[in-house]
């Protein structure tokens, strides 16, 4: 039996209309492009707040008022926010619990590493501006162990190998949550916080040699596993396809995408869908990629 393609859609990230009209900001915005990516075949969305840096308790209201519409047309949607603000891991992920009792989300972030997310000077050489994405051990584990407090299923960041070495510790002693889904994230040509300027680049290229690697890495765990191109194009990369034919799954939308095009979240979402069929596996509805993940609630 053929696996179904999970189709993830990260709608707008830290990305604005400045670099592309179609990422929505505002909750209605998110709500509405969220349905659409989810009609035209993702199972899972992400997105992030126009307003970031705020109070748990305001970033959750925020996130209900994009999503609840979306929970009423689809109750089986899969959606997940991403970190919060604060002095302390307990502030930046407060949120979660709050989006958790209220019933909204069935996934939440894992990032088990750091990462450097700068630019490049009109030298093309690093920084500035300066952007050092900082998760230490023990802000891992207490996200490791909110994940297992409320039933949520991990969405692995995976910006470098080291990520993953930290998140196989969790599942080499079983203390993984259920519901996993590991995303390796390839750098592309351009940064992550403008998608405009060459960037310094982190992480792995998008090649068949660097998903190799990762998928030694994972050979014999059994964890669902998916690309994505920050600062690029992953349908137009050599590991899109090459991972439908490996039996992975897709992250495509507008929180990643740079390019010479200036496509809407549902048009990647259709783009990742024919790609899918072209290669010969159907795509997951959000019911189905729910129990292939596992996600306990």
């Amino acid at each position: 039996m053929v696996t179904p393609v999970i189709i993830e859609a990260a709608i707008n990230g830290v990305a604005s209309k400045a670099r592309n009209a179609h990422i929505p900001c505002a909750p209605d915005e998110i709500a509405r492009d969220a349905r659409a990516c989810l009609a035209a075949g993702a199972a899972i969305v992400h997105s992030h707040n126009a307003e970031m840096a705020v109070e748990a308790a305001r970033a959750a209201d925020l996130y209900l008022a994009a999503w609840r519409p979306v929970l009423a047309a689809q109750a089986d949607a899969i959606l997940y926010p991403t970190i919060g603000f604060g002095g302390t891991i307990e502030e930046k992920y407060g949120h979660h619990a709050i989006l958790a009792e209220a019933g909204a989300i069935r996934m939440g972030l894992l990032d088990p590493g750091s990462v450097n997310f700068g630019t490049t000077d009109e030298d093309g050489l690093p920084g500035p501006p300066d952007f050092v994405y900082a998760n230490p051990f023990s802000d891992i584990r207490h996200e490791v162990a909110a994940c297992a407090r409320h039933r949520l299923g991990p969405s692995i960041a995976i910006f470098e190998p080291g990520f993953l070495r930290a998140a196989l510790a969790f599942h080499r002693v079983g203390r993984l949550p259920a519901g996993a889904l590991v995303k390796l994230y390839f750098g592309g040509e351009f940064d992550y916080l403008g998608g405009t300027r060459r960037g310094v680049g982190f992480g792995l290229p998008p090649t068949r040699v660097s998903l190799e690697a990762y998928l030694a890495m994972l050979e014999g765990t059994n964890l669902p596993w998916a690309v994505a191109v920050i600062g690029g194009d992953v349908l137009a990369s050599d590991v899109a396809r090459l991972a439908l034919e490996r039996g992975g799954h897709l992250r495509v939308g507008l929180e990643d995408y740079a390019g010479s095009r200036a496509p809407s979240n549902e048009e990647l979402v259709r783009e990742a869908v024919s790609l899918a069929c072209a290669v010969g596996r159907p795509v997951a509805s959000c019911t189905e990629a729910a129990r292939m993940l596992g996600l306990p609630r």
